[in-house]
């Protein structure tokens, strides 16, 4: 069977919360729940980490403009992960070359972060924090619902996932002004930090 709808699933799910997904499929195979997560995966090391780093952006995903913060910092890690992950499912499968895994897995990733990070500007513009916190919520149980479901039908997940991306992109493109309104705050709010920082005086020595 071909690992394509796994690949493309864990490649959408990485972009939005990579530590999530390692977690998960490492959990399921070292578990015994799945014979199709590779060792690497399951061993403790990674496991640990990716826990510890799950953990963290559970708790920076939720705080309004830290969350913008760490998705800038993790525009780089989530396709890369997404990348990776693909390239050892496919390994484990033998189905699909590791190089076509990992472009698939790293540029659904990709897609699918630039939706998350744009998405989280827009919502970093309205004055009411809870919005922010209730869709890392909604994310988080997204990726372990999707990941889970892939694991039993991937074909399903990987339309879910798909469905998905699409209308966040879309979600995207209506929210194109409350981004640019984001980033106008943010560099107002740097133009005002350098501002400050360089009209302040030292008193005399």
């Amino acid at each position: 069977m071909s690992v394509i709808p796994l690949v493309f699933t864990s490649g959408w799910a990485s972009g939005i919360n990579a530590y999530a997904v390692v977690l998960l499929l490492g959990l399921f195979g070292a578990t015994g729940v799945s014979d199709e997560v590779p060792a690497a995966l399951q061993r403790t090391d990674v496991l640990v980490v990716a826990g510890v780093l799950f953990l963290c952006e559970a708790v920076a995903d939720k705080i309004p403009y830290v969350d913008s913060v760490w998705d800038t910092a993790h525009t780089v890690v989530r396709p890369v992960a997404g990348a990776v992950v693909a390239a050892l499912l496919a390994g484990e499968s033998g189905s699909l070359p590791e190089l076509a895994a990992g472009a698939i897995g790293g540029s659904t990733a990709l897609m699918s972060h630039l939706v998350k990070a744009g998405t989280r500007m827009a919502v970093n513009t309205s004055p009411e924090p809870f919005g922010n916190v209730g869709m890392s919520v909604a994310e988080d149980l997204g990726v372990a619902g999707v990941i889970t479901f892939a694991i039993f039908n991937p074909v399903a997940a990987a339309v879910i996932a798909a469905v998905l991306l699409v209308l966040g992109i879309v979600a995207v493109f209506f929210l194109a002004s409350r981004i640019r309104r984001f980033l106008r705050r943010r560099a107002q709010r740097r133009e005002e930090k350098r501002m400050a920082g360089t009209g302040r005086h030292w008193p005399p020595g």
